[in-house]
């Protein structure tokens, strides 16, 4: 039987709602490109931190364990209280964190104040990310694997951004000072987050109460198989953050030191390298929409494992190579593992999404602050060699179970939330 409701009553109000999902899952998605690209300025001026602070690697890997670790402890706990207690403009605030973290970071003149300012970013980030993926999922339209990987790609198109505007902005005389100039930045993604507060605080739909008594978690899952699946996506993000973090926080000076390159052309290497992970993000989204989460975080994390292996003993041209293709490979895990959490417990998605955020952060800052102490008493080749070992743990996707299949992702595809 054919509906009642004719076609023009049904296709308007359609055609608004997507408009409107799209505009503001583009905002959330600019927005994050303007944190992630102020975030990376910290790591791409490292060379010239640690000339002007007298800085070795340990001291290094502190500031970034400083401004990530502060993320990571505070997104969980951020994102449990947004759950019970709406906060849709604190968008906007976690941006002036990050504002004032800025500025402070191109006037201090100690490394304690250095690391005060990199805390405050880290506050930013921790307010954030939480609230953010929590609007994300909102308009996705149940496409939540492609609405996470293009907010994602919003983030990683900022942090590939960072380095390159390091290199031929920041990099030179009164480096550090010119940190204020991106303040501006900041300023932009603090208006624009007002209207996403805005238009999260018309349309949040009310807490639901779980009707099978199981606080929010999979209704088909018990809660020691939920919380045993979460333990194997923790594990999963430690091999791929702990690994990205030698890349992210010491590619430049492996560069510099084995191939002898520049700091300006080691940055662009850099920037090539945070680009890849990039497109990786945004294919790994709608992939997993369509055949599945599981299968995809399967080939991101042990499927890098070959190329990992291989890079320390690269030349430079290969290393280039090697690098790009690991950050589109290990990039593609991310949203799949994030969307994969919340459908383990779709009552908490705004502390789902603070403790992957988080832990994210925090391992990325505690994996800088080891691995720049191993680097200080061996060297940063050898890091590179002990880490090209940590994708194995991409083994432990077989303990996962199967939450969709494959008629209920044909469902997904077809359907219009």
């Amino acid at each position: 039987m054919q509906s009642t409701v004719s076609p023009v009553q049904t296709d308007a109000p359609k055609q608004t709602a997507e408009k409107l999902v799209l505009s503001i899952l583009l905002a959330a998605a600019f927005c994050h490109f303007l944190n992630d690209m102020v975030q990376s300025l910290i790591p791409a001026i490292y060379p010239i931190l640690k000339k002007s602070f007298h800085l070795d690697f340990a001291q290094v890997g502190m500031i970034t364990l400083t401004y990530q670790i502060t993320a990571s402890l505070l997104q969980p706990l951020i994102g449990h209280f947004n759950d019970r207690h709406p906060r849709p403009y604190s968008l906007a605030v976690g941006m002036g964190f990050t504002l004032v973290g800025l500025v402070a970071l191109s006037r201090v003149s100690t490394y304690p104040t250095l690391l005060m300012g990199a805390a405050l970013v880290g506050v930013g980030s921790a307010v954030f990310h939480p609230e953010s993926s929590r609007v994300v999922r909102m308009v996705s339209g149940g496409q939540h694997g492609f609405a996470q990987a293009l907010f994602q790609v919003g983030g990683n198109a900022g942090s590939s951004l960072g380095p390159l505007l390091a290199a031929f902005i920041i990099v030179g005389a009164n480096g550090q000072s010119r940190l204020a100039w991106f303040s501006v930045v900041a300023l932009l993604g603090i208006i624009v987050l007002a209207r996403v507060g805005a238009w999260s605080k018309t349309n949040r739909p009310p807490v639901r109460k779980s009707a099978t008594g199981n606080t929010g978690l999979h209704p088909f899952l018990s809660q020691g198989k939920v919380y045993w699946s979460v333990a194997v996506l923790i594990a999963l993000m430690f091999s791929k953050f702990f690994y990205l973090s030698s890349l992210n926080s010491y590619y430049t000076f492996f560069l510099i030191s084995k191939f002898h390159l520049s700091v300006r052309d080691a940055q662009i290497h850099l920037f090539m390298f945070a680009g890849a992970i990039a497109a990786g993000t945004i294919i790994g989204g709608p992939i997993g929409d369509r055949i599945g989460r599981k299968y995809v975080i399967w080939c991101s994390i042990l499927g890098v494992l070959p190329f990992t292996l291989a890079l320390p003993y690269a030349n430079l041209f290969w290393t280039g190579i090697l690098s790009m293709v690991i950050g589109v490979i290990l990039a593609s895990a991310f949203s799949a593992i994030l969307v994969y959490a919340q459908e383990l417990m779709p009552g908490k998605i705004g502390m789902v999404s603070g403790l992957f955020f988080g832990f994210a952060f925090g391992i990325a800052g505690v994996g800088a602050a080891l691995l720049g102490n191993l680097a200080d008493h061996t060297s940063i080749t050898f890091v590179y060699r002990l880490c090209s070992f940590l994708p194995a743990i991409g083994l432990l996707t077989g303990f996962l179970p199967n939450l969709e299949t494959k008629r209920q992702r044909t469902l997904k595809t077809v359907s219009v939330d």
